[in-house]
């Protein structure tokens, strides 16, 4: 049986009941969801996590998944099994409908939980892959604790936030002018607040207090253009291997 089979039937479900994260709906600008008319950007962050990750198949967990947008076109694009943890049922229930509408649904799982205290074995992962979530972790430093605690010897994680770097250049320049001009808008506050998580400088500051043994920050921001990375900030990690 399959390294990622056995972290998983460990479990003993595959979906659990809960109720939905309080604030997640309310937590994050209102003028968000006015940015999908730019494109779907999830496949551009496949592509960048399957670049930067090169996992090997097996145990894969996407962290804060919500409707599955990163697990569905990953497992389309690897055709591997994927986990997708999140505190909204409902959210996952929709993935999981999409998966079926799809032909896919003997590849994609779904399970209640928190980043701050996952339901898994110690060193049970080989991917871990997080879009949009750690933002509005309770403790974030504690959920990249939990990430390194799953997270089997060799196995990555990458978790963040943006638009991957393959994100038209055209896209990308108008989703950072929306976001700057909004900044003086009627929302002011929650979008400076919402820039300002997205920091690498504050990334770095959430790992360090993890005392992560390695890492590495990538991307610029919420409102800046990296030249190799895009528009967005990335936490990758690699749990040492095992001497």
């Amino acid at each position: 049986m399959s390294r990622w089979m056995i972290a998983f039937c460990s479990l003993g479900l595959l979906l659990v009941l809960s109720s939905p994260a309080p604030g997640e709906e309310t937590a994050a600008p209102a003028g968000l969801r006015g940015e999908a008319a730019l494109g779907d950007r999830h496949r551009f962050v496949v592509e960048d996590i399957l670049r930067l990750c090169e996992p090997d198949n097996g145990f894969w967990v996407d962290l804060g998944a919500g409707r599955g947008q990163v697990a569905i076109p990953l497992i389309e694009r690897t055709d591997n099994p994927v986990i997708m943890l999140d505190p909204n049922e409902q959210s996952m229930a929709e993935g999981l409908r999409i998966a079926r509408e799809r032909g896919m649904e003997h590849r994609l799982f779904a399970v209640v939980g928190v980043a701050e205290a996952m339901p898994f074995p110690d060193e049970s992962v080989d991917l871990l892959v997080s879009r949009g979530s750690i933002f509005f972790w309770d403790d974030p430093a504690q959920g990249l604790r939990e990430v390194d605690r799953v997270l089997r010897p060799g196995g990555k994680a990458y978790i963040g936030g943006g638009a991957g770097s393959g994100f038209p250049r055209e896209a990308t320049e108008k989703l950072v002018q929306m976001r700057r001009e909004r900044m003086e808008g009627p929302e002011a506050e929650r979008w400076q607040r919402f820039v300002e998580l997205r920091r690498p400088e504050q990334m770095e500051q959430w790992a360090a207090a993890a005392e992560l043994p390695e890492y590495t920050v990538l991307g610029k921001g919420a409102i800046t253009i990296d030249p190799e990375m895009g528009q967005g900030v990335w936490l990758l990690l690699e749990k040492p291997s095992e001497p």
